[in-house]
């Protein structure tokens, strides 16, 4: 329970403070059950990124460690200062600054040019937040522009783990089974039907991801596609002072080549995690209307400040591959199914978001979760990339009013999604040339945005229908 209770139909009660509005847990939301489970098992997805973290920065795994807790702290702004979205990182960008920190030797140097991008992205996050054209820039952007950023970043992170040599190819038995069992309980029109007839199958809803990563996991260690884990008892124990030696303050500061370097690939970040905006509040939209209990905030400015703040983190304190973004799909998804269900199931928006990630950061530091989790690391970033995936085409496709926009919506999605370090850029120039000469009624001159374009076919179609009628 919370100390301070929300009315029917008002918005969940915080503290003001300037542009953000602060919630605490058990002041202002409770703590829910289904995502304290959740959230010690979903917690080894940022875990995940240790690899990279020594692989690209050349850190050794206790400084890498440390870095997690960092990000961990960053995961609970959010919820923190009014954001109803479960934060991640801009997870499809990832590719995009593996290869461009591939241009540094791993170490000090890709360490500046990680703090150059990170910074650059901060920078991006809190100019378009302080002067609100983030929240315009969703009306000002064609909508087929949007969508088809949505449906190409979701391509390519599924195409990331089909691919020959990547996960799905390397441990199919494990992740094939846990992706199916995840997307048939999060989506399938038919479990929904079983959790209205079933108790037993409600409680398995509540956990949403959570069931088939553990299936996955089981399987993956049965099958011999992980290693068994050497579980290890007692407290984390992060080494902050030898992760000092790989921050900026020790190194140094990266020159103004270096940052010229990074605004390319900071822009491609940008507008991947524009995308995830977009689909953050999609999803928030299309169960709102189901909870009038509660009114959610949807402040896009918010989002961008605050993830400005999580950039601003890592850069001086833990450079992150990953970078911070403002929506974990996966985990937003499943925290909005259950959100649907209902007061009873989850207090607030808030509360779910709020829970998970801050069981999650109380989870880093019980070394035999940690040590358990350490051998399958893999599964629980390719189960988040395939799930993204299926949202993001999802999402996308529920975004576009008519065949027009849904062509122009496929020829970006498949541009994005080509394995060139500049098809973000391609994929933006192509979609607004194609929107301005194909979509517009009018080349130049005021229109109606909303206007329909039918092709002839389609019309003569529609005539015949209804003379048939």
């Amino acid at each position: 329970m919370s100390i301070v209770n929300r009315e029917y139909g008002a918005e969940q009660p915080y503290w003001p403070l300037g542009p953000f509005k602060v919630r605490l847990p058990l002041v202002h939301y409770r703590l829910e059950t289904p995502e304290i489970i959740q959230g010690l098992i979903m917690f080894v997805v940022g875990l995940a990124m240790i690899p990279l973290l020594e692989n690209y920065l050349g850190m050794p795994y206790e400084a890498a460690l440390a870095f997690t807790f960092v990000a961990g702290l960053g995961y609970i702004l959010p919820a923190l200062l009014g954001v109803p979205l479960v934060p991640g990182w801009i997870t499809p960008a990832i590719p995009v600054v593996l290869l461009y920190l591939k241009g540094f030797e791993p170490g000090p140097e890709a360490i500046k040019a990680m703090f150059a991008l990170q910074i650059e992205v901060t920078l991006i996050f809190l100019i378009l937040g302080v002067t609100r054209l983030g929240s315009k820039l969703v009306d000002i952007i064609p909508n087929s522009l949007k969508a088809g950023i949505i449906i190409g970043a979701g391509i390519a992170a599924l195409m990331g783990e089909l691919k020959t040599g990547g996960r799905v190819d390397a441990t199919p038995i494990s992740l094939l089974i846990g992706a199916i069992v995840s997307a048939y309980i999060l989506f399938s029109l038919s479990f929904k039907n079983v959790v209205n007839a079933s108790p037993l199958a409600k409680r398995i809803a509540n956990f949403g991801m959570v069931p088939g990563m553990v299936i996955a996991m089981l399987i993956g260690w049965g099958t011999g596609e992980y290693a068994m884990p050497d579980i290890q008892w007692g407290i984390t124990q992060p080494d902050f002072a030898l992760m000092w030696h790989y921050l900026t303050f020790s190194i140094g500061f990266p020159g103004w080549d270096v940052f010229l370097l990074a605004i390319p690939t900071a822009i491609i970040a940008y507008v991947i995690a524009f995308g995830d905006i977009i689909v953050g509040f999609t999803l928030v939209k299309r169960i709102d209307h189901l909870r009038e209990d509660e009114k959610i905030d949807s402040s896009v400015d918010r989002v961008h400040l605050v993830t400005a703040l999580r950039n601003l983190l890592h850069a001086f304190f833990a450079p992150w591959p990953g970078l911070a973004g403002p929506l974990w799909t996966a985990a937003h998804a499943t925290v909005a199914e259950r959100y649907a269900m209902g007061r009873k199931a989850m207090d607030s928006i808030y509360s779910g978001g709020g829970t998970f990630w801050l069981t999650g950061l109380v989870a880093l530091f019980i070394l035999p979760l940690v040590t358990l989790f350490k051998p399958v690391l893999p599964i629980a970033l390719s189960l988040t990339l395939i799930l993204t995936a299926y949202i993001c085409v999802m999402v996308g496709m529920e975004q576009l009013k008519n065949p027009t926009e849904r062509g122009v919506a496929g020829i970006v999605a498949v541009t994005l999604a080509m394995p060139d370090p500049k098809s973000t850029v391609y994929a933006v120039v192509i979609g607004l040339v194609l929107y301005f000469l194909i979509e517009r009624p009018k080349l130049f001159g005021k229109h109606d945005p909303d206007d329909e374009v039918i092709f002839a076919d389609e019309k003569s179609s529609e005539k015949e229908r209804t003379e048939t009628a």
